[in-house]
């Protein structure tokens, strides 16, 4: 079991790639705004109940991965409201089931960043949409806990596709049998 752990900067592209991984490779796509989301409906983002509860459906995700041997791709990106040493704890739950966590970074140009928190495709989710905003946010950056890094990908000069292609070579990952998310059953 691999858990391509993809972490970077807002508009760095990680759901973008994650999604040309996903069809490359056929892992599950677990992805940072399914749980923010559904919590945000609930509990205020950065809420001591927000915070606690995204870390348990996390790491109760990955452990139950591990146990099945289900692959999958998770987005994440780095921020004060994570608690310390997450990705080790993801390390932990991860590797003490059998499975492996593949760290790579995403990077993106400073004013391609900015260019791209406006695309309309960012509305998808609820998703960071202001520059001033991510002005604020990079400034903080300094102190947040960054994931450790196996491999780092420029998706500025990678095309989504290319992109998926290196981390797939770079990491010698290995398609999975098709991922069904409605089995016949």
């Amino acid at each position: 079991m691999d858990l391509v752990f993809l972490h970077g900067p807002a508009a760095a592209g990680k759901l973008t790639v994650a999604r040309a991984l996903a069809a490359r490779l056929n892992f599950g796509l677990f992805h940072n705004h399914l749980i923010v989301d559904a919590l945000t409906a609930v509990f205020p983002f950065g809420t001591p109940s927000f915070v606690r509860l995204r870390e348990e459906f996390w790491l109760a995700t990955f452990e139950e991965a591990a146990e099945t041997g289900t692959s999958l791709i998770f987005t994440f990106a780095p921020e004060p409201t994570v608690l310390s040493g997450f990705p080790e704890r993801v390390r932990r739950a991860v590797e003490g089931r059998g499975g492996r966590v593949r760290f790579v970074r995403l990077t993106v140009g400073l004013a391609e960043q900015e260019r791209r928190i406006g695309l309309p495709s960012r509305r998808e989710f609820a998703k960071l949409t202001d520059v001033q905003t991510l002005r604020r946010i990079r400034a903080s950056e300094v102190s947040t806990e960054q994931p450790p890094v196996e491999l780092t990908v420029d998706t500025e000069r990678h095309s989504p596709d290319e992109a998926a292609a290196h981390i797939i070579d770079a990491l010698g990952l290995v398609p999975a049998s098709e991922h069904q998310r409605y089995p016949d059953v």
